[in-house]
């Protein structure tokens, strides 16, 4: 999660009142609403906010503006002095605040946007691209939220979000429930570092793609492992991990909410074993000389694998994990070739899956075929341990 600063920010305002309920007095939290040049908010960071400015993202790669931006620009070129009226405001946190009156001033103490940084980035864009003369400053509307709490200001982020579709990955790495899955990664891969909000979707950056380190980790959990209570998971049936990515997120969501559960504990164990089995598999050049169209090559070289081959392949070796004094390892045994599992993988996307690498992705007898090969070999890893 981010770390709150202790900056203090000169916000200046029109107006301002204070607006807290009884709830907000009875735990020492404040809430503050008015009107403030549009200037005030240009200087806030937002880095409690669950989304960054989407159209250049800290230098990232940039969004094309979508309709709001373009609304809030035709406002603040034609009518700035409506843009008050049009516009649905900022909302700010702030860990402490001391209201000046005579000079109209709020000293902000780790200030940050917590809804509004689309708003902001557009008010510094018109503020940039205009002469000093040229400008008529707009005001903005403003809601401070005075708490401490990080938990509290978390969720107000994410409520408060909801309305512009917040990305399910946005909402899990502001809860801070992909800090431990990324961890586990860095034990295999100690630069990585996972992608957390909508922004870093947008990056060109070295992020590992979160989504598939869950999808390839479900793949790989043993089937032995039960699920907390009240929760419906079935881990034999491995379709799911490749063809339903949103639900692997959600479903990784319960688990980092239950953080002592055996099941979260193990995903964790199992993350990094997944994650490389996964990268192995799909640049394998095993698969040279195997026909299969789908497969991207370069003067010979596989370059990748689909994913829907790769996924069945993953799963299978579901039966090769287990669980010793040193933590989950994935313990194939050596009679069992990557070329006889390349064998049979090409005979199910060839007669199964009909040439098609997403019907074999998500077809469960394309699984089956690789599992069975799979858990005869299984029976001899079992048997020297």
């Amino acid at each position: 999660m981010n770390t709150p600063s202790s900056d203090i920010y000169d916000f200046g305002f029109h107006k301002c009142r204070n607006i807290s309920s009884p709830d907000d007095d009875a735990v020492g939290r404040r809430v503050y609403s008015g009107s403030a040049p549009a200037r005030s908010v240009i200087g806030l960071e937002d880095n409690e906010n669950v989304r960054e400015y989407l159209v250049d993202a800290k230098g990232k790669q940039k969004k094309s503006p979508t309709l709001v931006h373009q609304a809030m620009r035709k406002s603040l070129r034609e009518t700035p002095e409506t843009f008050g009226v049009l516009n649905s405001g900022t909302v700010i946190v702030a860990r402490g605040a001391e209201v000046d009156d005579k000079n109209r001033q709020l000293k902000l103490i780790g200030a940050s946007i917590i809804n509004g940084s689309q708003t902001r980035g557009e008010l510094k864009r018109y503020f940039e691209s205009r002469s000093p003369d040229e400008i008529s400053e707009p005001s903005i509307k403003f809601e401070i939220i005075v708490t401490d709490d990080d938990d509290l200001i978390a969720e107000i982020s994410i409520s408060r979000n909801f309305q512009n579709d917040v990305k399910p990955i946005s909402i899990a790495g502001r809860r801070g429930q992909l800090d431990e899955l990324e961890k586990s990664i860095q034990s295999v891969e100690p630069s990585a570092k996972l992608r957390k909000s909508e922004s870093d979707l947008l990056a060109d950056d070295n992020f590992v793609d979160t989504e598939k380190v869950i999808q390839a980790t479900f793949a790989l959990l043993p089937e032995s492992l039960s699920p907390p209570h009240g929760m419906s998971l079935d881990l034999s049936n491995k379709v799911f991990a490749y063809s339903q990515k949103t639900r692997c997120l959600k479903i990784f969501q319960k688990l980092a909410d239950e953080p002592d559960s055996d099941m979260y504990r193990a995903f964790l164990g199992v993350a990094p074993l997944a994650w490389s089995l996964y990268r192995r598999w799909k640049s394998h050049q095993g698969f040279i000389g195997t026909n299969i169209r789908s497969i991207e090559r370069d003067n010979g070289r596989v370059l990748e694998v689909p994913d829907g081959i790769v996924f069945p392949i993953v799963a299978a070796h579901a039966a090769f994990v287990y669980k010793a004094e040193a933590g989950w390892q994935l313990g194939k045994p050596s009679q069992l070739s990557d070329e006889e599992i390349i064998s049979v993988a090409k005979q199910s996307y060839m007669e199964i899956a009909g040439h098609n690498p997403q019907t074999m992705g998500k077809s469960k007898a394309c699984y089956t075929s690789l599992m069975q090969i799979t858990s005869i070999y299984a029976k001899l890893l079992r048997n020297t341990l």
